[in-house]
């Protein structure tokens, strides 16, 4: 095998585990996501009495507490927004 198949073969490599990598880190934002979803729904389902559990009443009233709880900076406490996305790749886990 000559040195360019070898330094192709490396690329390759390269390559897929870098796709690999990027596969993780997205599965891992979905994943993620999902549970932020779950919470919202289970807070929703809390505070309408659909749903109750002891673990949940101290999460609920936490929230509470946050969401009523003036903002620093003029916004509504109860605001939450996403960071605007990247012009960049995600971070490759080391």
């Amino acid at each position: 095998m000559g040195l360019l198949d070898k330094a192709k073969a490396a690329a390759e490599q390269a390559a897929a585990k870098a796709k690999e990598g990027v596969e993780d880190v997205q599965a891992k934002r979905d994943l993620s996501l999902a549970y932020g979803e779950l919470g919202k729904v289970t807070y929703r389902l809390a505070e309408g009495g659909e749903l109750s559990h002891p673990e949940l009443t101290t999460l609920v009233e936490r929230i509470r507490t946050l969401e009523t709880r003036p903002a620093t900076d003029g916004a509504t406490a109860t605001t939450i927004t996403e960071p605007p996305p990247s012009d960049q790749p995600p971070a490759m886990p080391t």
